[in-house]
């Protein structure tokens, strides 16, 4: 037997972005209710953002304590790993999600848990654990936020290997004398970064250069930071197979005709949507494929259409735009926004910035990647403006010759970056490197969403002694505009 239940929105996915979807909707008057197979508040709750942050933090202030003179005398000890490994679990609740389930309580959001298929027109059935069928009827809108899982490439015996994926990584209760990382884009440093902090033989392989997306002086910065944790760095470099030796290490053939070997090995090679068994497909949409949305996150057909009538939404990593939790979050906003607003039939616009589009997407995305040193940037790269045909100039700086920069640290080193719009005279893109600058990014997030002038900025005055007296320095070494 199942029982069937209206309401106005359902959810897919209790991830962070779909808890922001739900809480939107239902704040807008819908009645709503969320679905969720695994705990309550997703990825990034339990094995991604939270935990590998927590992981990395610690060994990170031992660094930063020893680069003080005062403070590096009083640092007379390791990293106590086991202490890290406690707080990491304090820190996800121990993967029990009773706090969030009594948020969603307070939010006035109804959970059902079970695996979820869309097997009609704005009907979601679920299935849970104990085989008991629940169908969902949406009057309005069905929004996916199921998000992405890591991606196993097609490497001779990986799969068959069992090598660790990122929730492994994140979840560990013992740490490993020596791990390899294929990997070199965020999740792969990152982790590399977090184990070499501990005291694991780390070997990073990548098939290019450190963190592609990012400029490449940023990639190039964290490699050598990861050498001097102790890392092995292997760039530019395939990955031939992978087996199991006779006393259960994993042997790892290089294109290179090297050979690594160690305890545990962590893919961190790229991400998949987790969209397959939705049935999606019912709707002329490829299963398993990743989402094409419109700037309030509808579900696209093949032709660019909101498909049937647009009360399909895909929310966050699903439609690929931008895998980061807080861009699936404001993404989330927007739709929940969007949702209930159509539901009452108001208008809704897709011109940029307007309340229910999420325009940032395209070309003002942050992201802090919590390597050694950090890497904070926002914006186009300078290799992607001019890509995209603006007339640039790029501006650089040395973080460690501003007074922030060698107060917060003995030989403080680090690099920013601005990339000038010339015709517009606006920032396009912002990219910092060095200890402690995600703290600098809102400012630069600022900059370039409100395409702040530069002569404008010339007035936003940094305090002193703070690092975040780079951006003066940066103004000064690009002149004050003419007017």
């Amino acid at each position: 037997m199942s029982a069937t239940v209206e309401y106005d929105v359902i959810v897919i996915g209790a991830g962070a972005v779909g808890e922001n979807v739900a809480d939107r909707a239902a704040q807008g008057g819908m009645r709503t209710a969320i679905v969720e197979a695994e705990l309550v508040g997703g990825e990034c709750s339990y094995w991604a953002c939270i935990p590998s942050k927590t992981l990395l933090r610690s060994a990170a202030a031992l660094r930063a304590a020893q680069r003080v003179g005062g403070a590096r005398e009083a640092v007379t000890g390791p990293l106590d790993v086991s202490a890290v490994l406690r707080r990491r679990d304090y820190m996800t609740s121990d993967w029990k999600d009773d706090g969030q389930v009594e948020w969603l309580e307070s939010a006035g959001i109804d959970l059902v848990r079970g695996w979820a298929t869309i097997t009609a027109a704005k009907e979601v059935t679920v299935t849970a654990d104990d085989g008991t069928v629940t169908v969902l009827t949406a009057r309005h809108a069905v929004a996916v936020c199921t998000g992405s899982a890591s991606l196993l490439p097609d490497i001779p015996g990986l799969r068959e290997s069992e090598p660790w994926t990122s929730r492994d990584a994140t979840s560990v209760q013992r740490v490993p004398v020596s791990l390899a990382v294929l990997g070199g884009g965020t999740v792969g440093t990152e982790m590399a970064t977090a184990y070499a902090g501990f005291g694991t033989e780390v070997h990073l392989i990548a098939r290019s250069g450190l963190l592609g997306t990012e400029e490449p002086f940023a990639g190039e910065q964290v490699a050598a930071g990861l050498r001097e944790l102790g890392a092995h760095v292997h760039l530019d470099v395939t990955t031939e197979s992978v087996e199991r030796t006779d006393d259960d290490r994993f042997r790892i053939r290089l294109g290179d005709g090297s050979v690594v070997e160690t305890d545990e090995l962590l893919v961190a090679t790229g991400r998949l949507p987790r969209s397959s068994g939705l049935g999606l497909d019912a709707f002329g949409l490829e299963d398993g494929a990743w989402l094409t949305v419109d700037d309030s996150m509808r579900v696209l057909d093949a032709r660019g259409e909101p498909v049937d009538g647009g009360w399909l939404y895909g929310v966050g990593d699903v439609n690929h735009r931008a895998l980061l939790t807080h861009q699936g979050k404001y993404q989330a906003r927007a739709a929940g926004d969007a949702i209930a607003a159509r539901a009452k039939g108001h208008e809704v616009s897709l011109a940029p910035w307007g309340a229910f589009v999420a325009t940032a997407d395209h070309q003002a995305v942050p992201q802090v990647t919590f390597t050694e040193p950090e890497v904070a940037s926002v914006g186009l790269t300078a290799a992607k403006a001019e890509k995209a045909g603006y007339r640039i100039r790029v501006v650089d700086y040395p973080i460690g010759s501003v007074s922030g920069g060698y107060v917060t640290a003995d030989d403080y080193a680090g690099t920013a970056r601005m990339v000038v719009d010339e015709e517009r005279k606006v920032v396009l893109g912002a990219t910092f490197v060095g200890q402690e600058v995600g703290e600098l990014l809102h400012s630069a997030t600022i900059a370039v969403v409100g395409e702040v002038p530069l002569d404008r900025l010339w007035h936003a005055v940094p305090s002193y002694p703070t690092i975040s007296e780079v951006w003066l320095r940066l103004l000064e070494t690009y002149g004050r505009p003419e007017k």
